[in-house]
């Protein structure tokens, strides 16, 4: 069996919505396939992924230009997080430092699985219309996020300290994937991961058995015959 760059077996390599192997799609990203393959590799230990979303980020800070990848990886049983960050080792920027960390979830431990949508002109929405925007959050820690703004009122001229309102969200992870920054495909991806990773996910929590229906006290069958027999 031939195996790629990355370590992974290309025979095992199971793809995203799309039809895209996990090595296709990280050297499309082109942030250094070679590394981050043999990383996902080295984390799924040797099982072979159900499904796969890898989102690339670019953001500036001053002057520079910095790049961070997260990739993730799912298995029957676990949910494989791989996040890589690119950082300078000099202040020239000539020499640079990969920044790594792997995450192995339990697919029974995930909580929550929450994928919100973003369409354009919802006015003019018609059944197959594209997706601009998707947010997918996954829960699995216990951990929650707290976003706090100052309270306000309804009158524009109020001056008073109404103190300060917020929302709370579980979430471990957040990715925001948009049609128009990382193209359709990756959109497609993200709902196709979100699905699968749904459905394994609650085939890892079944449902408790039903209780025993209650008797109902006090009444016998001799008694309910009884009755109905006056």
């Amino acid at each position: 069996m031939s195996h790629n760059a990355s370590g992974a077996s290309t025979g095992q390599q199971r793809s995203s919505g799309t039809g895209e192997t996990l090595t296709a799609a990280l050297e499309r990203t082109g942030f250094y396939p070679l590394l981050v393959g043999d990383v996902v590799a080295d984390a799924l230990d040797g099982d072979a992924p159900l499904a796969h979303l890898t989102h690339l980020e670019t953001h500036f800070e001053r002057s520079e230009v910095r790049r961070h990848v997260t990739v993730l990886a799912l298995t029957e049983d676990m949910l494989v997080v791989t996040h890589v960050d690119e950082a300078p080792l000099d202040e020239a920027g000539s020499s640079m430092a990969a920044q790594v960390s792997t995450e192995s979830v339990p697919v029974a431990q995930i909580a929550t699985v929450v994928l919100s949508y973003v369409y354009a002109q919802p006015a003019d929405y018609r059944p197959g219309d594209p997706v601009r925007e998707v947010t997918l959050a996954i829960a699995w820690s216990g951990g929650q996020r707290l976003d706090i703004l100052p309270a306000g009122c309804a009158d524009p001229h109020c001056e008073a300290d109404h103190g300060y309102t917020g929302t709370v969200a579980q979430e471990d992870l957040v990715l925001r994937i948009s049609a128009e920054a990382d193209g359709p495909r990756a959109v497609d991806d993200a709902k196709y991961f979100a699905r699968l990773l749904r459905s394994v996910s609650i085939r890892s929590h079944p449902l408790p058995p039903a209780a025993p229906r209650p008797r109902l006290g006090g009444l016998t069958s001799r008694t309910v015959r009884g009755h109905g027999g006056r």
